[in-house]
């Protein structure tokens, strides 16, 4: 009998959660038992406004569970227990505590979001608790010397934004630009970064207004976008404010070059109720590739995903790309466990983690995944890629060269 996802509840939070129904395959605590399971822990927004981002977590239970069918790593059964915050940062210092202090969890893993990741950082630094993979794009978990213990994932919001300019530049370098963005940590990030790609052309932008990620009307925002003449609408935000501004623009009968962030590049959460004639065209960024591509159907390891959502996932949508995201970061962390043989302690999970040089099956082609003591910065390479109606097809080249090198002293 396979390990069962555990979803353990503070008692505030007990009658809210089961009413909208997070995963839950709750077991009692026990102690430790090293030589038996592994411990981890994670926290995501299975509640509040950006509760599509729970996917994450849901495939990550769902991958841990096919992994323990096949015997587990090493000979012990992973034990994975996700919890909800809501994305409050509060609730998830509060949640991490309980995982590490009375869940006995080896290492927290793939929590959601910059500021509950930013609350919980110095209490697992200090506690010296490994904080892996990071589900944020932000900077701020690649400072080695700094916070030892803690490593992101995925390529960072402001490189994305980089990227973005870059292929303006060379695509529509006398088009105006309007931006549409998340008056947050990620919001600012992606920002900037397309400010500095863009350098001494970065009057080509012409108005950018912010929104909070708790809204749920853009109207205003995208008429007044529309109204300054931009030919280009770069959006950067969570996926339901972005099916709005999509859906929005086409009723307004304006149709700029429409540049989505990767965390809103869903065909689930955004592009499908957005419509997908009106995301038919849509620029994003991808690192991993597209279960819904023709071109990867004959793809083994895309044929293993499907099979994997059909028997570990059956409610996971096949077109939401936070299945995929799961699937690859829990995989990630899969390698780790592997490379540690039976050194199981948190000292060697993260001299492992700092180690990887590692092709992911679900990633594209080109992309690794590849660690070094003072390079926490996992994935550092993205493609573009451009919705056709049904599937994400590429443009160019993976594209690096918008990735700031590495320092020494970070």
């Amino acid at each position: 009998m396979r390990t069962r996802k555990q979803i353990a509840l503070s008692i505030s939070l007990l009658v809210a959660v089961l009413l909208v129904a997070a995963p839950s395959r709750a077991q009692t605590p026990e102690a430790p038992a090293a030589d038996t399971d592994i411990r981890i822990g994670n926290v995501m927004p299975y509640t509040g406004p950006l509760a599509a981002f729970a996917t994450i977590g849901r495939a990550e239970a769902a991958y841990f569970d096919m992994i323990n069918e096949r015997g587990g790593i090493n000979g012990r059964k992973i034990r994975f227990t996700s919890v909800d915050d809501s994305s409050n940062p509060k609730t998830a210092l509060e949640q991490t505590r309980d995982l590490v202090e009375k869940q006995n969890v080896l290492l927290m893993f793939g929590s959601f979001g910059t500021p509950s990741n930013l609350a919980v950082r110095t209490y697992l630094n200090e506690k010296q608790v490994p904080q892996l993979f990071v589900a944020s794009g932000d900077e701020e978990w690649a400072h080695p010397r700094t916070y030892p213990w803690t490593m992101g994932w995925q390529p960072t919001f402001r490189a994305e934004g980089r990227i973005y300019a870059n292929y303006i530049q060379a695509a529509y370098p006398d088009r105006k630009i309007a931006v549409l963005w998340q008056n947050d940590q990620f919001g600012r990030d992606l920002f900037r970064g397309l400010q500095e790609g863009l350098g001494d052309t970065a009057g080509m932008i012409v108005a950018d207004l912010a929104f909070d990620a708790s809204e749920t009307a853009i109207q205003v925002q995208v008429g007044i976008l529309k109204d300054s003449g931009a030919d280009i609408l770069v959006f950067d935000g969570a996926p339901a404010i972005a099916a709005r501004a999509i859906r929005v623009a086409a009723e307004l009968d304006w149709h700029p070059v429409f540049i989505l962030d990767n965390a809103s590049a869903s065909i689930a959460s955004a592009l499908r109720p957005a419509g997908l004639q009106n995301a038919l065209g849509v620029i994003s960024t991808s690192f991993l590739k597209d279960a819904s591509d023709a071109s990867w159907k004959e793809d083994p390891h895309i044929k293993a995903w499907l099979d994997f959502m059909d028997k570990y996932f059956p409610d996971g949508d096949k077109d939401d790309l936070y299945a995929v995201f799961g699937y690859a970061a829990a995989d990630t962390l899969v390698q780790v466990l592997r490379q540690c043989g039976d050194g199981l302690s948190r000292e060697n999970v993260m001299r492992q983690a700092a180690s990887l040089d590692y092709q992911s099956p679900i990633a594209l082609p080109g992309i690794v995944i590849k660690t070094g003591p003072k390079d926490f910065r996992p994935i550092k390479q993205m493609r573009l890629v451009q919705f056709d109606g049904t599937a994400w097809q590429p443009i160019g080249d993976v594209v690096d060269s918008a990735f700031a090198k590495v320092k020494d002293d970070n």
